[in-house]
């Protein structure tokens, strides 16, 4: 997995946006709002994600993850290098971190951005 499939996963979600944040993190938003950071000078590639709280426990407890500083108390998890997932299980993710973030967001936004309100 590379940055590059992290980024065509997130811009097939409808609203979404990326930039770079704290000069070295490759953030992808909907309405504002994170819900995926990967480290791009970090090797191998870092992620972070926000998950259920099942699954934040879950994963918080396998190798080479952890809970993510400054937003576990959101329940993201950090992943500490890409390949630890499969491509099906980044989609799956990607597709319910984006969805748990989007669902939080005014309605008026989620009209705005086209997405099922």
């Amino acid at each position: 997995m590379t940055i590059e499939n992290l980024q065509e996963l997130c811009r097939q979600l409808p609203g979404v946006t990326e930039s770079i944040k704290w000069e070295h993190d490759l953030c992808f938003c909907v309405g504002d709002k994170m819900f995926l950071i990967a480290g791009l000078d970090q090797t191998p590639t870092s992620a972070s994600f926000k998950a259920s709280p099942e699954e934040f426990d879950e994963l918080s407890s396998c190798p080479g993850f952890s809970p993510a500083p400054y937003l576990a108390r959101y329940k993201w998890v950090a992943v500490d290098d890409l390949n630890r997932l499969k491509p099906q299980e980044w989609e799956q993710y990607i597709l319910a971190s984006y969805r748990m973030v989007a669902q939080k967001l005014p309605r008026k936004v989620q009209k705005e951005l086209g997405l099922e309100v």
